[in-house]
């Protein structure tokens, strides 16, 4: 069976608190469309074609 080595990313998951309701939720940090908040529908992430841009306040990063 062969090996399979992954290489160094720099992308990971963060809870993001949104700033209009407070609701947290994890989100991926290189999203390919924009993130809304599953409570109130605002935007948490913006999707720029690398990493996106984080709206909300970013409670921790998972690795």
């Amino acid at each position: 069976m062969e090996e399979i080595i992954f290489k160094n990313v720099e992308s990971a998951f963060m809870k993001v608190r949104c700033k209009k309701c407070k609701n947290e939720q994890i989100v991926f940090s290189r999203p390919s469309s924009d993130v809304k908040c599953l409570v109130c529908s605002e935007l948490l992430v913006k999707a720029t074609g690398g990493k996106g841009e984080v709206l909300g306040e970013i409670i921790e990063t998972y690795s």
